[in-house]
């Protein structure tokens, strides 16, 4: 069978993301509290200050876009892009609730940005661009938008090994389905887990003053069922997994992920750890 077409690869990524919309809304608040540190981390690396200009790619929700909003300040204003429009409805409703004024939100593809060249002071991105069926032509887009002596930051998710948050599941659905290893090269959780994946196409595409740190953390939740919940409420990528399962399967399964989760109590929570990759790098003047 022939590999899906980028542009196949797109329309089937906006329709899961779209699927999970509510469920992010529904964990709006949760999630927010618990990556906060993500966020910060983010527009720190973005340098960001009042009276910028931001575009933050694959904002989903509203992450880190409406930390950044605040950040620029009134003189200041934030583009947040993604493919999916009910994800960005909800990011809309957000901004609205927090009175940020300085902020919109535009459905589209990262790789095809619809913005003059050099419009932007800064660009953010978490947790996007690993899922680009082509991340080199993203990155040469996201070089030709930003001003000059201009600074992007990036997460992404480092090693399956070192999140057992995102890990455990996908080991447990592969105990009762065969699941092929995933290529390397093709959009995924892990596609830029590994060092330097990511800092080396920034290199070539010219960017300057790199940084890559190995950001460790954890997500807590209050039980195992809590965060089965919200695994299957949001994460679209392991619900396309859970759906290969049949009833049945799924009933052990939900068991054996509650089960295994319940090693990570730590105190009054369940403590799940994250890696992240944070990676930022300057367009030269």
């Amino acid at each position: 069978m022939a590999a899906p077409s980028s542009e196949q690869v797109i329309e089937s990524q906006r329709q899961d993301w779209n699927r999970v919309a509510g469920g992010w809304e529904k964990w709006d608040r949760f999630f927010d509290e618990q990556m906060a540190f993500l966020n910060h981390r983010l527009v720190a690396d973005a340098r960001l200050r009042s009276g910028m200009r931001v575009l933050d790619l694959g904002s989903g929700t509203g992450y880190p876009a409406l930390l950044a909003a605040q950040a620029v300040g009134s003189t200041g204003g934030v583009t947040g892009i993604d493919l999916a429009e009910q994800m960005l409805e909800a990011a809309g409703r957000k901004a609205a609730s927090l009175k940020l004024s300085n902020i919109t939100f535009k459905t589209g593809d990262v790789t095809t940005l619809p913005f003059d060249t050099a419009s932007f002071d800064a660009v953010t991105t978490r947790f996007c661009l690993m899922f680009l069926p082509e991340i080199p032509k993203a990155v040469a887009e996201i070089v030709r938008v930003l001003k000059a002596d201009s600074w992007l930051s990036a997460a992404v998710w480092s090693a399956p090994e070192r999140n057992p948050y995102l890990k455990i599941p996908i080991d447990i659905i592969k105990q009762f389905v065969d699941i092929p290893p995933p290529d390397p090269s093709a959009p995924g959780i892990f596609r830029l887990a590994r060092p330097g994946d990511l800092v080396g196409m920034l290199q070539q595409a010219g960017f300057v003053d790199l940084s890559e740190y190995e950001f460790l953390g954890d997500v807590r939740f209050s039980t195992a069922d809590e965060y089965f919940s919200s695994l299957m409420d949001i994460a679209a990528p392991i619900q396309n997994l859970w759906m290969k399962l049949t009833p049945t399967q799924q009933t052990e399964a939900r068991q054996r992920i509650i089960q295994t989760t319940a090693q990570y109590q730590k105190g009054s929570a369940i403590a799940l750890p994250i890696a992240v990759r944070m990676i930022a790098g300057r367009k030269p003047g």
